[in-house]
């Protein structure tokens, strides 16, 4: 029997090795089951939603530790660490040129998405029942807009900051939110190739089994990386690895310094690895370093952690906080649906400037999932990428991220601090700003 009462090296290899397990039948089911290849369920959900069927949170047949939880906050700045290292260098100019209308459409996603739902938990759900958290509105946008990995950064400020439910209801949304991501996304696909609104499908049964299963024929398997150090010195794996790592450990080393200087202020752990990880770039950029640093070795040791942390994310949730707050958090969810549903879809209407569905679909995909769930539903309708809406969104993504990161790093804070308000009508107001500059540039489209 496993002994998972104290925690040691070994247990960090059970859990390791048990998640390893999950992950492994969860691609199995995804090749054999059809319902499963059907809906596109990604296999680290269905281990995530094994560890918790299975594991201490569930029936406890599986003897998973109880840091299964902790691991979701490392493996979101091992994430974050490596998104600076991952990002090719585009001039601001540049993204101005070609994405500003495809800019403003996901700022305003973003933005609107925080302030409406806070707005919604603040002055609707806070009256009905009182003893609500203020930031439970904000519980929505953490899972629907940042997935697992948001889920795990903020729910870790806020169990730092006092309050310990908010991981597990961040969690539970972004669930949920992979799930509205794929079942609502599909059925929109089926809706807008029946009705002629789709560019390069005509029909939604005649997509390759590839998409379906994941598995990919040799004629059609890429390359996930070059060699850029010779094995005989240090293997290009190693290599890349630990200089992820090392970002995240500064992160680390540098959000542990500010809490000593000023106790008051909890800096999250990812943040601090993407900003280390912002001047480290720069600096690489400087030398000849960024010559052997690959960005789709990066990519794809980010995609790896993000794997291992939506599994061990949804394993860990409570589910005797979902339970506690059942009615209040189907609320909230039932009333994210229509919200993001209605502003994915008006905005794309008119901020779309060609292939509307193409570009839209894959917002819905990262707004109600992840980034992966947006990059599924854009392949199911754009497959060999003709729209060329994933080169836009990723130079649009640019000037995005550091307002992405401000967010998720001062929510927890001025939540706690009684200021989340402020926080919530500063976003719609940057919302309005960003629709009337939209206008002013041309990029606003009527009807």
């Amino acid at each position: 029997m496993i002994d998972v009462s104290t925690f040691t090296p070994w247990t960090f290899f059970t859990d390791l090795g048990l998640i390893s397990i999950l992950l492994l039948v969860g691609k199995a089911l995804r090749v054999k089951v059809k319902l499963i290849q059907q809906l596109f369920i990604p296999p680290s959900l269905i281990a995530g939603l094994l560890g918790l069927l299975l594991g201490p949170n569930g029936l406890g047949w599986i003897p998973l530790s109880n840091e299964i939880g902790t691991y979701s906050a490392i493996l979101i700045a091992l994430v974050f660490g490596a998104l600076p290292l991952s990002s090719p260098n585009v001039s601001m100019k540049e993204i101005a040129r070609r994405v500003g209308p495809i800019w403003a459409y996901a700022q305003i996603g973003m933005l609107l998405q925080w302030a409406a739902m806070g707005l919604f938990g603040l002055f609707v759900l806070k009256i009905i029942w009182p003893q609500l958290n203020d930031a439970f509105g904000v519980m929505l946008p953490t899972g629907f807009y940042g997935g697992h990995g948001t889920a795990a950064a903020i729910g870790t400020a806020f169990q730092d900051l006092g309050w310990a439910d908010a991981t597990s209801l961040g969690m539970t949304t972004a669930t949920v939110g992979i799930v509205c991501a794929i079942v609502g996304g599909l059925f929109m696909v089926k809706w807008a190739a029946r009705h002629k609104q789709t560019a390069f499908i005509a029909d939604f049964d005649d997509l390759p089994d590839e998409l379906r299963s994941g598995l990919l024929p040799e004629d059609k398997r890429d390359s996930i990386g070059e060699a850029t150090t010779s094995s005989i010195s240090i293997d290009t794996l190693t290599f890349h690895t630990a200089l992820i790592f090392v970002v995240a450990f500064l992160g680390y080393l540098a959000s542990q310094g500010v809490k000593q200087i000023y106790p008051m202020l909890e800096l999250p752990v990812f943040s601090c690895a993407f900003i280390i990880g912002l001047v480290l770039k720069k600096g690489f950029d400087a030398t000849s370093v960024s010559r052997y640093i690959n960005i789709k070795t990066t990519e794809r040791l980010s995609s790896a952690f993000t794997d291992v942390l939506v599994a061990c994310g949804v394993a860990s949730i409570k589910m005797g906080v979902v339970l506690q707050y059942a009615v209040p958090l189907l609320t909230l969810i039932l009333v994210g649906i229509v919200v993001v549903f209605a502003i994915t879809f008006y905005f794309g209407r008119r901020l779309a400037p060609s292939y509307w569905f193409e570009r839209t679909i894959f917002a819905w995909g990262w707004w109600t999932g992840t980034m992966a769930m947006g990059i599924a539903l854009l392949r199911i309708v754009d497959p060999k990428q003709n729209s060329k809406a994933m080169d836009d969104y990723a130079m649009a993504y640019l000037p995005i991220a550091p307002v992405e990161i401000l967010l998720i790093t001062f929510v927890p804070i001025l939540f706690v601090n009684g200021l989340g308000l402020w926080l919530l009508l500063a976003c719609l107001a940057l919302t309005a700003l960003i629709v009337l500059l939209a206008m002013r540039m041309g990029w606003w489209r009527k009807g």
